[in-house]
């Protein structure tokens, strides 16, 4: 069963367009990740999740809010810890 997608007023904030616009590189298995977003209402979280895709600057994450439902998010890099 597929999960529940978290609804745009409570995704996460993406980083600016232009930062991601570059060579992305996509890895052939995500890599767990820890990382800090903002969500839809204004709050810093730190969550559990893996890494898609990234670029020089910029890291897309799916994760799960605590709804248990599915996001994604271009994050700054620095935001991005690996497990």
């Amino acid at each position: 069963m597929p999960l529940e997608r978290v609804p745009l007023r409570d995704a996460a904030r993406d980083v600016p367009a232009s930062i991601r616009a570059v060579a992305i590189v996509r890895p052939e298995r995500p890599l767990p990740v820890r990382v800090w977003i903002v969500d839809g209402k204004g709050r810093d979280l730190e969550v559990d999740g893996v890494a898609v895709a990234w670029t020089s600057r910029a890291v897309n994450v799916r994760y799960l809010d605590a709804g248990g439902r599915e996001g994604f998010v271009w994050v700054w890099a620095s935001a991005v810890s690996r497990k």
